[in-house]
């Protein structure tokens, strides 16, 4: 351990020196909002990609629908995603420019690499003159800000459509293009007299959470990341002021070990308790490879007392059985008395690529997933998905009562699958929302002391 605080203090040192030389301030004036515009190009300074988005972003839907049919009619279309979701929607979409033209056909592809290699395969294809991937749906801001965005690979391009259902141009929007927020919330089997009511019960002494490994899905790392920002850092003190005595007595000496670094990472004044909650939760948390296996081990009888921090989602695919249930399940949030964040939320966002071998295909495409409700249906048929288009949002609420998921025959069976929806989790769900420049902006700083902690703690559950 010992050697773990020399390495910490030498990091941080150079860590400052580093934003020192560069002009850094302190990442917590960055508000929790889209990343910044990127410079606005001359027209004639516009890539050929940059003048068909442009163009795009004043057309109608059925003005771009013409458009696509007349470019991609009889061809190919090839798509990558981190969602597999995609590859329902297409068929969609293809239904719906035959609706203009009967004659139009279009076949299809659609690869969900694994193992974060999405970034990979889209920096590889940029390199071609015509790329092989006319879009992409993907996720992780953090990557998406660093690899994708600043290095040209992706374009945003943002629909007429979802434009003024959020009150907005495309000119005047700043940032990427969200097909949806998704959740991952804290849940704990209630089979046993295990107490979780407080976002801190799940780094308590001998609690091991169920959680993906966050060096095989690099977004449960942009949550921790997001802790530290002053809103959240915020929740976390005012969750440990909800404590008992006691609780407070055990969590107490680690927040005072970290407020010296807290200091030195340029964090807020409650950056102590951020630093003291990612620590014991990285040290403790039961390493998984992925979500659906940690929901199938949460809803049996036998996994009492065990709890997790997994997409809300999942709990849509439990089969009932003897030994198996939604009703062993407590999503923490939903208790009337929890303290705490209840989760963490971050987007699948929409790109056209730079050298998009169909982009008025993709472009039609994209409108389509994201200002109807038939285009997003294929991730709204599902609880813990919300559109980031409000007019699509209302719609899928309305077509599929996910408010109500857990009622059969009008009585309430399985309550937690009754989602309160995207404005209850962001406000009294306490949802930890990615931001993807906040994120890139700790990414070296937060994030080199994170690998740190896995590197150098003892006694971790994930050994």
């Amino acid at each position: 351990m010992k050697k773990f605080k020399r390495f910490t203090s030498v990091l941080l040192v150079c860590c400052m020196v580093l934003m020192s030389l560069a002009g850094c301030t302190n990442p917590n004036s960055a508000n929790n909002a889209q990343p910044a515009a990127t410079e606005v190009k001359e027209d004639a300074n516009l890539s050929e990609i940059e003048k068909i988005i442009k163009e795009a972003e004043s057309m109608s839907m059925e003005e771009l629908a013409k458009k696509a049919i007349e470019e991609s009619n009889g061809k190919t279309f090839y798509g990558v995603g981190n969602s597999s979701r995609g590859k329902t929607a297409i068929p969609l979409f293809i239904e719906y420019l035959k609706s203009i033209d009967p004659s139009y056909t279009m076949e299809y592809e659609w690869q969900q690499p694994k193992n974060n290699k999405i970034f990979d395969q889209l920096t590889a294809d940029s390199l071609k003159e015509k790329g092989t991937f006319a879009m992409t749906l993907i996720q992780d801001g953090n990557q998406i800000e660093s690899k994708m965005v600043q290095t040209g690979v992706l374009k945003t391009y943002i629909p007429q459509e979802w434009a003024k259902a959020n009150d907005t141009t495309a000119d005047a929007y700043t940032g990427y293009l969200p097909l949806q927020t998704l959740n991952k919330v804290f849940m704990f089997n209630n089979t046993g007299s295990a107490i979780y009511k407080n976002s801190w019960d799940f780094v308590n002494k001998d609690v091991h959470a169920l959680y993906m490994d966050i060096d095989s899905e690099i977004v449960g790392k942009n949550f921790l990341y997001m802790l530290t920002q002053d809103k959240y850092a915020a929740w976390l003190k005012e969750a440990y002021d909800a404590l008992d005595s006691t609780k407070q007595a055990y969590f107490k000496p680690f927040i005072d070990e970290l407020a010296k670094d807290a200091e030195d990472l340029g964090l807020g004044e409650n950056g102590k308790y951020a630093l003291a909650w990612i620590k014991l939760w990285v040290e403790s948390y039961n390493a998984q490879t992925d979500d659906g296996p940690i929901c199938n081990t949460l809803v049996a009888d036998s996994a009492t007392d065990q709890s997790g921090l997994l997409v809300y989602s999942k709990l849509r695919s439990v089969e009932e059985s003897a030994s198996v249930s939604k009703n062993n399940i407590t999503v923490a949030a939903y208790q009337d008395d929890y303290n705490g964040i209840g989760g963490y939320g971050y987007c699948h966002y929409l790109f056209v690529t730079n050298n998009s071998p169909l982009p008025w295909t993709a472009c039609a495409l994209i409108a389509y997933m994201s200002s109807t409700k038939d285009g997003f249906s294929a991730w709204g048929k599902d609880m813990g998905g919300y559109s980031a288009n409000p007019e699509v949002a209302t719609a899928t609420e309305a077509a599929y009562n996910h408010s109500k998921g857990g009622y059969e025959n009008g009585v309430n069976v399985y309550d937690s699958k009754n989602d309160r929806g995207y404005d209850w989790w962001t406000t009294n769900g306490k949802l930890v929302l990615e931001d993807p420049q906040y994120c890139s902006s700790v990414s070296f700083t937060v994030g080199s002391w994170i690998e740190l902690l896995t590197k150098y703690s003892e006694g971790t559950a994930k050994k």
